[in-house]
């Protein structure tokens, strides 16, 4: 089966950094059509954060534009996070999408907190 753990998420204060690592097993690399995180806020719904494709195309949500870096080694995947502000306050889950079918698989999630 495959699974996703995700990793890093904490507390930090406004201004701060965290960087969240996520690896996938149970998959090929050449399985993955591209992988990337999304965060659930309490009350709000699940949106994208950040996504990158094999051949290293990235997109980003407007809000974390210039803030966050996406990245990848084979099938694990990096959020390097800068900036962050209380409204980054959400629990980050790591994605991966599978080729063919276009089959979606998630991790459990980490928390990241962002005190003002």
């Amino acid at each position: 089966q495959v699974q996703l753990v995700e990793s890093g998420g904490g507390l930090v204060q406004a201004g701060e950094s965290l960087r969240l690592s996520c690896v996938a097993s149970g998959i090929s690399i050449f399985s993955i059509s591209a992988m990337g995180w999304y965060r659930q806020a309490p009350g709000k719904q699940r949106e994208l954060v950040a996504s990158i494709n094999l051949g290293g195309s990235a997109n980003y949500a407007d809000s974390v534009k210039g803030r966050f870096t996406i990245s990848r080694d084979k099938t694990t995947v990096y959020l390097q996070m800068n900036s962050l502000t209380p409204e980054d306050t959400a629990v980050y889950f790591c994605n991966c999408n599978a080729r063919g079918v276009g089959r979606n698989y998630w991790g459990q999630g980490t928390q990241v907190t962002v005190s003002s």
